[in-house]
C-alpha cells in the first residue's frame, strides 16, 4: 500500500493569485475526476460486502474528507496509488470515535447523513465555517420521516447529531426545491428502510447514485416522466463490491474550455468528459451563444458516457437562459457568467434561487466578480444579466472575493486571462477542494497565473 488513505503531499496553493492575458492559450488535457462520482464511489464501496478497487479517484479535499469519514464508520478505505484506490466494506457501520469532519463538502456531508441513517449508530457531522453556513434541514427533514432522530445547530446547520436507525420507515417524497444532494441522501438511506422508498422531481437532477448503486447490488431504479424523474430503492438488499472507473468531471472541464473561449489563442481540448444530461447544460448553452465547440463520444465508464470536448476562441453572442436548464449546470453560473461578458450582447439568467445556498451566495457573489471587473451587471432575487463587452474589451482590473467559494476563484482567475488588465483573487486555497489539477492544467496550456 502507499499510504493509509491520504493523496501524495504538495505544497498547497493558498493566498491571493493574479491571472492576466497570456501570449498562448491552447493544448489538450485530460479532463479531471469527477467530484459528485468519486463521493458516491467512496460511500458504496464502504457498505459493500467484499473490497472494490476506484480507479481515477479524484483526490481533492472533499473527497478525501469523505473517504476519512467512511473509514472512521468501519470501512477499511487505503491508497493503492495515484487515484487507485481499494475499499474493504463494512456492511455495518459503528458510530465513529469522534466527529466526522467534512471540511467544505456540501456533497459529502449531506451524502454521508443519508448513508449513515439505515444503521444503528450516532455521528456528529461537522465543516468548516463555509459549510456551517448552508442548509441541512432540506436533508433532515426526510430522514425524520424516515425514523432517523437528529440535533442540529440553528437554522438547521451544522454541527448535526445524527441517530441512524436498522428500522427505518419507506417514504414517497417530493423535495420542494431542486437538489441531487436531497435524492441521494435519501435514496442512500431507502437502501436500508423496510419497503419502497420513491423519490419524485419535477426537475431532474442528476443521477449519479441512481446509475452507480446498481452496479454495487443495489434495487434501484429510475424513470423519466417528461421534465422529471422518478428514483425508487427497495431496502433489504446486500450490497457487493464493484470495481469502478471514475469519469471526467464536467464542471471542472468548464474552467480549461472558458479560458480557450476567452483567451485561448488555439484550440483546447480536454478529454474523457462525462455527457450526462443532467450535467452537461453549460456546453448546451455555450452552443446556442455560438461558440466553436465540438463533442466526439469517447466511451463509458462506470455506467456514465464521456466525449472530448475540443474549443477554439470566436464570437460569442448573449442568451436567454431559462430555468429549466438550471439543475443541469447549477455549480456553472460563475464561469458562464464570465464567458457572457466576453460575448456581444446580453445575457439573462433566471430560475437561480439555489445559487444563493452555495459554498457561498454564488448569485451575489457572481455579479460583484463581474462589476468589480468593469463589467455591468443585474442583480435579481433569483437572476443575473451580464451585459457583455466582446472579446477583447472587458476591463478587469479588480479584486475578486472568493468567499471560501472554489468555483468563484477559478472564474476569477479565467476573467483575468481575457481582460484587458489583470484580475486578482483574494485566496486560492479553496480550489483543492474539487479540482487540485487547476494550476497545472492551466499552466499548460500557456495561462499566466502568478
Amino acid at each position: 500500500m502507499v499510504s493509509n488513505g491520504k493523496a501524495a503531499e504538495h505544497p498547497a496553493a493558498s493566498g491571493p493569485r493574479t491571472a492576466r492575458r497570456s501570449s498562448r492559450i491552447e493544448g489538450i488535457r485530460a479532463a479531471s475526476p469527477d467530484k459528485s462520482i468519486s463521493h458516491r464511489a467512496i460511500m458504496l464501496a464502504g457498505m459493500a460486502q467484499g473490497i472494490s478497487h476506484i480507479e481515477g479517484l479524484l483526490e481533492s479535499a472533499d473527497v478525501l474528507a469523505t473517504a476519512g469519514a467512511v473509514r472512521a464508520l468501519g470501512a477499511n478505505v487505503e491508497r493503492t496509488g495515484d487515484g487507485q484506490w481499494q475499499v474493504k466494506g463494512a456492511p455495518q457501520w459503528r458510530s465513529p470515535d469522534g466527529d466526522l469532519d467534512l471540511g467544505n463538502s456540501g456533497t459529502g456531508v449531506r451524502l454521508l447523513m443519508g448513508a449513515a441513517a439505515r444503521f444503528d449508530l450516532t455521528a456528529r457531522f461537522t465543516g468548516d465555517v463555509s459549510l456551517s453556513s448552508r442548509p441541512m434541514e432540506r436533508v433532515l427533514a426526510p430522514l425524520r420521516l424516515m425514523g432517523v432522530t437528529t440535533i442540529a445547530a440553528d437554522g438547521g446547520r451544522l454541527p448535526v447529531t445524527l441517530n441512524g436507525s436498522t428500522r427505518l420507515n419507506a417514504i414517497t417524497y417530493t423535495p420542494p426545491v431542486a437538489s441531487a444532494q436531497v435524492k441521494s441522501a435519501i435514496l442512500l438511506a431507502g437502501l436500508g428502510a423496510m419497503g419502497e422508498t420513491v423519490v419524485i422531481e419535477p426537475e431532474a437532477t442528476r443521477a449519479h447514485t441512481e446509475t452507480l448503486a446498481p452496479l454495487f447490488g443495489a434495487d434501484m431504479t429510475m424513470e423519466r416522466d417528461g421534465a422529471g424523474l422518478v428514483a425508487r430503492v427497495r431496502g433489504g438488499k446486500a450490497l457487493h463490491a464493484a470495481d469502478v472507473h471514475v469519469p471526467g468531471d464536467p464542471s471542472s472541464a468548464a474552467f480549461p474550455l472558458a479560458a480557450g473561449l476567452v483567451a485561448g489563442t488555439g484550440p483546447v481540448t480536454v478529454t474523457g468528459v462525462m455527457t450526462n444530461p443532467a450535467r452537461f447544460g453549460l456546453y448546451r448553452v455555450l452552443e446556442m451563444m455560438g461558440a466553436d465547440i465540438s463533442i466526439t463520444p469517447a466511451g463509458s465508464r462506470a455506467g456514465e458516457a464521456l466525449a472530448d470536448i475540443t474549443v477554439r476562441p470566436g464570437t460569442l453572442k448573449g442568451v436567454q437562459v431559462e430555468p429549466h436548464i438550471a439543475p443541469s449546470m447549477i455549480d456553472e453560473y460563475p464561469i458562464l457568467s464570465v464567458i457572457a461578458a466576453f460575448a456581444e450582447g446580453v445575457t439573462h439568467m433566471t430560475g437561480l434561487a439555489e445559487l444563493r445556498a452555495k459554498e457561498s451566495d454564488r448569485l451575489a457573489a457572481s455579479a460583484a466578480l463581474l462589476a468589480a471587473n468593469g463589467v455591468k451587471v443585474e442583480l435579481g432575487e433569483d437572476s443575473l444579466t451580464v451585459h457583455g463587452m466582446g472579446q477583447g474589451d472587458v476591463p478587469g482590473g479588480g479584486l475578486v472575493k472568493t468567499l471560501h467559494d472554489h468555483r468563484l476563484a477559478m472564474a476569477g482567475l479565467v476573467l483575468g486571462l481575457g481582460a484587458k488588465d489583470p484580475v486578482t483573487v483574494d485566496d486560492v486555497a479553496m480550489i483543492a477542494t474539487s479540482y487540485p489539477g487547476f494550476f497545472d492544467d492551466m499552466a499548460a496550456l500557456g495561462a499566466d497565473i502568478a
